[in-house]
């Protein structure tokens, strides 16, 4: 069963990577997690899951789609084993980005993990706001 998570990243800078970067190379590895709960939620995730890619820093938005290639393995890059990484694939561009703003004022996500625990970089999405997430980004 298709589980679906969100995934922040720094857009821009020298350690930014943004979803149009995704886009063009197609694939990459999703790295540079160390917080313990992100990580929790990074060993669960599975081939086939779809992640929203979401624009930390000045955007704070939801702009893309991507798919989980590889269950969670040690990163390679790191010498701390906890430490793991995922491969994921390009998959959309949503019609539109889904703001921060916009989830904030909708009540129905004020249990979701983004507007309560806001720096969390890596997070499970329920199906019901996955939906509504999509939904919005429609109009």
């Amino acid at each position: 069963m298709t589980k679906y998570w969100l995934a922040k990243q720094e857009p821009s800078g020298p350690r930014g990577y943004n979803f149009e970067k995704l886009k063009k190379e197609k694939t990459t590895v999703w790295d540079g997690v160390h917080n313990n709960l992100a990580l929790k939620h990074m060993r669960e995730m599975k081939i086939g899951d779809l992640v929203l890619f979401y624009h930390t820093g000045t955007e704070r938005q939801a702009v893309g789609i991507m798919q989980i290639t590889s269950n969670p393995y040690s990163n390679p890059k790191e010498d701390v084993e906890r430490f793991i990484v995922v491969d994921v694939k390009y998959k959309k561009t949503l019609k539109r980005p889904v703001t921060l703003a916009e989830i904030k004022k909708d009540k129905r996500f004020q249990n979701w993990e983004l507007v309560k625990i806001s720096r969390l970089s890596v997070m499970p999405v329920p199906k019901s706001i996955w939906e509504l997430v999509l939904k919005i980004s429609q109009n």
